[in-house]
């Protein structure tokens, strides 16, 4: 039965790509030469594309035109070349390529980041910038977030080893509180398991399908038990969680509402909104899908920003001393930085800018779609043509003409830099997201990252480990491969400055 419907799928695989392979005009950006049928699919690894496509820079230029099986796939390895089309032509370079993996089989099918140019678009973009982007938002934020801190800051002092989950604490409970009004009080909370779950199964799906079946939809149709299909059975156990982190936390604002237990909340304020306005069971659905991506896009990306920066003070304690120095000096040693801090901290900024630089948390950020036939420099751009930014290589972020030395980890280069210097080489411009996809969440994700980052710098000092015979372990720069990338198992020591550092982090708030 298996031999059979093994030669059934590949007979369908090659009408599919027979049937959709169509030869297109000279005149497209150059790339490495496509095989017939599966294009250039063989030459992207699964694991780190980015840096095969920075290499390929070298001898196509910044502009590298690819097909993946059938799609037209446009790579982006420069600045000006990104800025030019996703920012500049956002009309035409705004599009999302379908995503069947995640949208139709695990369940994300309603979620921002999936959806076309539109006014469903605009509107829950509208809702994130209230609750995310807008200073008010941010401000109101800003108890929670050292609130959590706190807790964070504590969990070092009593498991140092256990440094990722603690950091993963930080970012489940402050996105919990800010979206829903929970407030986390326990490691075995269950609406953090639950996002918890949904993350693990949402990341594993990626990995497994690669994302074939968005170049191949019938794919989709094709049984789980099949030899290849590992996407498939994956999606469907992982889709019971997504599903429930769309429903059970907001349902818990709605309980609290109803008991008078409730607190401000990005969900509470929308519940308010569309009810007021007699629409709450339209809205219903887009109001849990707004909470729910926001949720967990917001804890993934943090998460990592905040694992590469334990990564580069293992690496480069000067760096480490250097900013703790001017936290000592500025803030003293009563109280932890805050928000009122932040611009006399000028050496913790730059701290925070080389950590998106050094190591892009988002290698590649999320791909955009031609909605409408372009044309530049010369080439043509095809529509619907998937259109992707290499962040990694333009910061990207390995371009020595504007960073030198672009493989060591310096803040010292955005130091006392004038200012259109300054926000020309800031990374933020760049991880964040281009035009009009840019990420609505932006400024809370880079307050809650700094945040944690002072907080951990005037309390910790963050050493290299030593082996049992006393040696130094030097962590090797590893990363993870997928849409959100950090560090593979970063030994490390981590202790209290000093025993008033001790007294600081136990002192009631």
């Amino acid at each position: 039965m298996q031999a059979i419907a093994s030669v059934a799928f590949v007979t369908l695989l090659g009408l599919y790509v027979a049937r959709n392979c169509r030869i297109l005009p000279d005149n497209l950006p150059p790339g490495p030469r496509p095989l017939p049928l599966l294009g250039n699919i063989h030459q992207v690894p699964l694991a780190h594309p980015e840096r095969t496509f920075a290499q390929w820079g070298s001898r196509y230029g910044d502009v590298i035109y690819l097909r993946m099986f059938t799609k037209p796939t446009l790579i982006l390895n420069s600045i000006d070349a990104a800025r030019e089309l996703l920012d500049k032509r956002s009309t035409k370079y705004s599009g999302r390529p379908p995503s069947i993996l995640l949208a139709d089989l695990t369940g994300w099918g309603l979620s921002l980041p999936n959806f076309q140019m539109g006014e469903r678009l605009r509107k829950q973009r509208r809702w994130l910038h209230t609750s995310l982007y807008a200073k008010s938002a941010v401000d109101k934020a800003e108890p929670a977030q050292m609130r959590e801190a706190r807790v964070l800051l504590a969990g070092l002092l009593d498991s140092p080893d256990r440094y990722s989950e603690h950091l993963h604490r930080y970012t489940t409970s402050v996105m919990m509180e800010v979206v829903y009004g929970h407030t986390v009080t326990a490691e075995d909370d269950r609406y953090m398991h639950t996002a918890s779950e949904a993350l693990r199964g949402t990341t594993e799906v990626a990995a497994a399908g690669a994302n074939i079946v968005d170049f191949m939809p019938f794919l989709r149709h094709i049984p789980a038990w099949i030899p290849g299909a590992r996407f498939k059975r994956l999606a469907d156990e992982t889709r019971d969680s997504v599903i429930a982190v769309h429903r059970e936390p907001y349902a818990l604002v709605e309980n609290a509402m109803a008991t008078g237990d409730d607190k401000p909340s990005m969900v509470r304020a929308l519940i308010e909104e569309y009810s007021l306005r007699d629409m709450l069971e339209e809205e219903k659905p887009d109001i849990q899908n707004a909470a729910a991506i926001s949720f967990l896009a917001g804890v993934e990306t943090t998460k990592a920003a905040l694992l590469i920066f334990v990564l580069a003070m293992v690496l480069h304690p000067e760096a480490q001393m250097v900013a703790q120095r001017e936290i000592d000096s500025v803030v003293g040693f009563e109280r932890l930085p805050d928000l009122r801090d932040r611009t006399s901290l000028p050496y913790v900024e730059c701290i925070l800018q080389e950590v998106y630089r050094w190591q892009c948390p988002v290698p590649l950020g999320l791909p955009h779609l031609v909605s409408e036939e372009d044309e530049y420099r010369g080439y043509r751009i095809p529509e619907g043509c998937m259109t992707m930014a290499n962040l990694w290589r333009a910061l990207m972020m390995r371009d020595p003409d504007l960073y030198p030395d672009p493989d060591i980890f310096r803040p010292e280069r955005y130091y006392g830099l004038p200012s259109d210097e300054a926000k020309r080489l800031d990374p933020r411009n760049i991880v964040f997201g281009y035009g009009r996809r840019i990420c609505p969440g932006r400024r809370f994700a880079d307050t809650s990252d700094w945040l944690v980052i002072a907080a951990i710098l005037a309390t910790f000092n963050i050493r290299k480990a030593r082996d049992a015979t006393g040696n130094e372990i030097i962590p090797p720069i590893e990363f993870t491969s997928g849409s959100v990338t950090h560090p593979r198992d970063c030994v490390c020591s981590i202790m209290p400055r000093s025993e008033r550092a001790t007294e600081l982090i136990r002192r009631p708030a």
